[in-house]
Formats: C-alpha cells, sequence, structure tokens
C-alpha cells in the first residue's frame, strides 16, 4: 500500500513537471494527461508479475511509471532528446519500455487490443506462464477493433486482461451519450467473458477485480473485461478548452482524488506516519527534479540519424 502510494505520488508529479515545462515550450506537439486517473493505473499494474506485459494508450505516462519506467528517460523522451525511451522519437504518446514489460502506448484509439491479442496467442503458442493486460478508453469501447478483439481473446482462451479506463469523456464525447447501457463490462457478455465493473479511484477495489483476472487468465481460463471507473482533472490534451463540462464536476471529483483518499486511508490504519507521508512526497519531487536535469543534459537527436529505426 506504501508503495502503491509513492508510484501514484510519482506519476501526479511527472505529469503536472511536464505540464509546466510544455507552458515553457520545452515539450513539443502536446500531450494527454491522466491527472486523477493514478489509482487506476497503479492498482492495475500492480497486479501484475514483472514478466507480464502492458499495452498503454495515448493517455499511458502512468501505466509507464507504474510498470517501472525510468523516470530520466521518460521526461528525456518528452523532451525530444537522444536518451529517451524512444531516443526522442516518439514523445509523450508513443513510450515504450520493452525491457521492462510495456510493449509501448498508441495513438491509434483501440489499436493496443488487437496487438494484445496477438500477445496473448503468441505467449500462448510458446507456453510462457505471462499474462497482457491492454489499457484502453470508454471511446475505444465502441470501435470495431474492441468486439473483434474480444471476441478472438474468448474464442482461443488467450492470457489477456482487457482495462478500460472509463473517465467518462472520449475527447468531449460523454459515456451518457455514446453507450446504450449503464455499464461497459456489460459488453464481456456477448462473448462470454467475466465483466465487472469498479471505482477507479479505489486502489484496493482496482487491485482486487485485476488480480482475479490476471489468475484467471494465468491459469488458462481466458481473457476478462474490467472497467475502472476514473475521471481526468485535465482536458482530453493540451488544446482541450474544457467547453463540454463545467467546473463544479471537475471540482466535485477533485473531492475523490484517489492520492489523497489513499494516504488518509494509510494514516487512519496506523501504516503511515503523517511526517512519513511528507517525506515521501519532498522524496518524489526530488526524483522529478533529477528526471528534469537528465533530460536537459540529454543530447538532441542528430539529424543523420533520422532514418534509423524506420521500417517501412
Amino acid at each position: 500500500m506504501r508503495e502503491a502510494l509513492q508510484l501514484m505520488l510519482r506519476i501526479r508529479a511527472f505529469e503536472e513537471t511536464a505540464e509546466q515545462l510544455y507552458m515553457r515550450g520545452l515539450v513539443h506537439g502536446t500531450m494527454h494527461l491522466s491527472i486523477g486517473q493514478e489509482a487506476s493505473a497503479v492498482g492495475a499494474v500492480l497486479a501484475l508479475e514483472p514478466t507480464d506485459y502492458i499495452l498503454s494508450t495515448h493517455r499511458g505516462h502512468g501505466h509507464c511509471i507504474a510498470k517501472g519506467a525510468d523516470l530520466g528517460r521518460m521526461m528525456a523522451e518528452f523532451m525530444g532528446r537522444e536518451h529517451g525511451y524512444c531516443r526522442g522519437r516518439g514523445g509523450s504518446m508513443h513510450i515504450a519500455d520493452i525491457d521492462g514489460g510495456n510493449l509501448g502506448a498508441n495513438g491509434i484509439v483501440a489499436a493496443g487490443l488487437p496487438i494484445a491479442v496477438g500477445v496473448g496467442l503468441s505467449m500462448q503458442l510458446q507456453a510462457l506462464p505471462h499474462v497482457c493486460l491492454a489499457f484502453f478508453g470508454d471511446g475505444a469501447a465502441n470501435e470495431g477493433a474492441f468486439h473483434e478483439a474480444l471476441n478472438v481473446a474468448a474464442i482461443w482462451k488467450l492470457p489477456v486482461v482487457f482495462f478500460c479506463e472509463n473517465n467518462n469523456y472520449a475527447m468531449s464525447m460523454s459515456v451518457r451519450n455514446a453507450f446504450p447501457t449503464e455499464l461497459i463490462s456489460q459488453r464481456a457478455q456477448a462473448y462470454n467473458l467475466p465483466g465487472v465493473t469498479v471505482d477507479g479511484n479505489d486502489l484496493q477495489a482496482v487491485y482486487g477485480a485485476t488480480a482475479a483476472a490476471v489468475a484467471r487468465a494465468r491459469a488458462g481460463a481466458g481473457a476478462s473485461l474490467i472497467e475502472a471507473r476514473t475521471y481526468r482533472w485535465r482536458g482530453h490534451s493540451k488544446s482541450d478548452r474544457n467547453l463540454y463540462r463545467t467546473q463544479q464536476e471537475i471540482a466535485a471529483w477533485k473531492e475523490r482524488d484517489p492520492i489523497a483518499h489513499l494516504r488518509t486511508q494509510l494514516i487512519a490504519d496506523g501504516l503511515l506516519q503523517e511526517a512519513e507521508a511528507e517525506a515521501m512526497a519532498a522524496q518524489v519531487r526530488e526524483e522529478i527534479a533529477a528526471a528534469v536535469a537528465f533530460a536537459e543534459a540529454s543530447p538532441e537527436p542528430d539529424p543523420r540519424d533520422l532514418e534509423d529505426e524506420v521500417y517501412a
């Protein structure tokens, strides 16, 4: 639980710092922040073994950090530097850490789901005892790739966990207008898969549901669908003016801050002292500062290497 809190603090501080760097013109393009969704990423990934795999999304910084990524290399990737995970060529939306089991983020909505099916089939054919957890958002659940992936995974009983981070909006489209059912997890019934909806801001609820799905997959019983209901405090991307939701709605969700909730719970249960919590937050701030220094010291990519690792 203490490790989970530290990971959540790390994700929050990393994204807040990345946002500040963007405002200073040091991060180019755009970024999709997951501030407010930290319990979803951490609770899910903590249910995995280090040898398991994840597939991420354009809003995937939390997934990457929860899977154990180096903060310096992540920050260098944000800033387009040579020592980034993808040598500065991927940026915010396309970070991958293959050695750490993160097979990469994807800027195409739902595109990670059929990839997860391929990874699951590969592991099954090799008789590997691993599981692949595929993150996606509520908007991806209305893409054809979602249905195709769940269908194939169900037929072949693949070791895949489909994890939907339902943050209420696909860009500006509310889930109330996009789905005829209340729960996205109900769609698992069409493929004879278990489906469950949990409070995505409750770390223990996320962990419990994911651990059960991972155990099922590892035992050869096949895939599962998890819907974690959460909320992004920031807009869809840096160009989002938030015209489709009210400040009152955002404020109400901030009252359900997963980090504050976990911290309060740990202190109340006697698992953490107030001073320890403050020291933990201070340590995380130092880690982020070191990551920024590493990124700033990393060289710019050499234009002569532009076509390196371009395969098509």
